[in-house]
């Protein structure tokens, strides 16, 4: 299962994945976008089977129904790319009241994860992907403002959602040991995708520039395909990579206490999972 399948690295990584000849669930949010992308996909000789299932991340009733849906004509699930993301140059809320950013990179992947833990944990050997971002280095994790409603500018709400991701992909790794799921994040490096692609006002020229610098989607998808399919990272469990080699990740990714609040908190922001 592949979030975020429609464009960019989450098209590209399925779009490998299903020329390699996996069975890939293309999630997207928008249905005739996903029906192209699937129809291109099939043109282009994919031997895997393509199947498209709708959800949009900034509505966690729209999670938990992709998560349900999926469960009702699936039994196995053996890996889970959470790559859907978004940056919002201006703060805006969801229908949940929630900051957007934090939301759709952050706490829907945590429901959404939690949600399909059991079957991921009986089609063991099983792999959770997160795509992060080097930008999560920058991050801070505040509690006594999580939905950033002081001072939010696009880049820390970006920060924030992606150190909150790879803090809970740790989290998420220690806590399922020895169950045969692995869970790892990675950062794809940089890339030209429509996450930055999207109008920044006054600034927009300076995107177009940067973006002649960027990598293709196709070279960002290498990295998740990767963490999704290498049999040399069978069993790997709880690492950051920076394109598709192992680093370091922020410090705070370590620090349990931390990441024990942050997931005390998420959960209790998503409901019950």
């Amino acid at each position: 299962m592949v979030t975020g399948a429609s464009s960019g690295i989450g098209r590209a990584t399925a779009e490998r994945l299903a020329m390699l000849g996996a069975t890939v669930i293309f999630v997207c949010r928008d249905r005739a976008k996903g029906e192209r992308t699937i129809t291109r996909i099939r043109q282009k000789g994919a031997t895997g089977a393509m199947e498209l299932l709708l959800a949009d991340f900034s509505s966690l009733e729209s999670v938990r129904e992709l998560a349900r849906t999926y469960l009702e004509s699936h039994d196995s699930l053996h890996v889970l790319i959470n790559n859907a993301g978004i940056a919002k140059l201006t703060r805006s809320v969801t229908v949940d009241g929630l900051e957007t950013t934090f939301q759709v990179d952050y706490l829907s992947q945590f429901l959404l994860t939690n949600l399909l833990l059991e079957v991921l944990k009986k089609s063991a050997p099983s792999r959770v992907v997160f795509v992060s971002s080097v930008a999560h280095y920058d991050g801070r994790i505040d509690f006594d403002d999580l939905q950033m409603a002081e001072g939010y500018s696009v880049m820390k709400a970006y920060s924030r959602a992606k150190l909150a991701q790879v803090i809970f992909s740790c989290e998420l790794a220690e806590r399922i040991k020895g169950t045969g799921v692995t869970v790892n994040s990675l950062h794809p490096g940089a890339v030209a995708t429509n996450i930055w692609g999207r109008p920044l006002g006054r600034f927009s020229f300076l995107t177009k520039v940067t973006r002649l610098f960027l990598a293709s989607a196709e070279e960002g998808a290498e990295s998740p395909v990767f963490l999704a399919s290498s049999p040399g990272l069978e069993g790997v469990t709880g690492k950051y990579f920076d394109r598709k080699r192992e680093k370091e990740p922020a410090a705070a990714s370590y620090d349990r206490a931390l990441a024990r609040r942050l997931w005390d908190t998420s959960a209790g922001l998503v409901g019950a999972v």
